[in-house]
């Protein structure tokens, strides 16, 4: 990625954040949401294509997801596919739509997926502090170059420390709620 301004370090940072939360989604909690399904690649006709793009997604209760395929051909391969998925959850095939019961999540599975939220949320710490490294490498080789001063330098590479601080307190708020929900029966 290249940076070209402080505006651009608090983008990114803020694209990373956004990833995080995406990825903090596709986290059972024990009730029905349709953003667990949000990483399933169908194959169809040969292409892997996002789930959400061939079937309609729905909660008709807080422990059922509810697929109803727009392509009833489909049926087979949405079904293969939630199967072989790190979802843990098996799909019941009708003929018409595939239901997914979401069981009441054990204590003991309940710890792993907080562990899963707690590598989620370094993954967005990490990539928050590398796009600070970039930020700063940018400052430096301004100063260098004379395009800035050396007071202007410190300046900048203090606020880039404090957005990195700012964006990093929000993934860990972030993990804080997600931590809840996962541990609230």
């Amino acid at each position: 990625m290249k940076l070209d301004s402080i505006k651009d370090v608090q983008e990114a940072m803020e694209k990373a954040v956004d990833a995080t939360r995406r990825a903090f989604n596709t986290i059972r909690t024990g009730r029905a949401n349709a953003s667990l399904l949000d990483k399933i690649m169908v194959d169809y006709y040969g292409t892997q294509t996002p789930l959400k793009s061939i079937a309609g997604i729905s909660t008709p209760d807080a422990s059922t997801l509810l697929i109803q395929p727009y392509d009833r051909s489909a049926l087979q391969s949405i079904e293969k596919a939630i199967s072989l998925s790190d979802v843990g959850l098996t799909p019941n095939n009708n003929g018409e739509v595939i239901r997914l019961n979401i069981p009441p999540l054990t204590t003991e599975r309940r710890q792993d997926f907080v562990k899963m939220a707690g590598k989620y949320a370094e993954e967005g710490r990490v990539s928050i502090r590398n796009i600070r490294r970039e930020g700063m490498d940018f400052v430096k080789k301004q100063e260098k170059d004379g395009d800035i001063s050396e007071d202007e330098s410190r300046d900048m590479q203090d606020g880039v420390q404090k957005l990195t601080d700012h964006y990093i307190e929000q993934v860990d708020q972030a993990l804080a709620d997600k931590e809840k929900d996962i541990t609230t029966v």
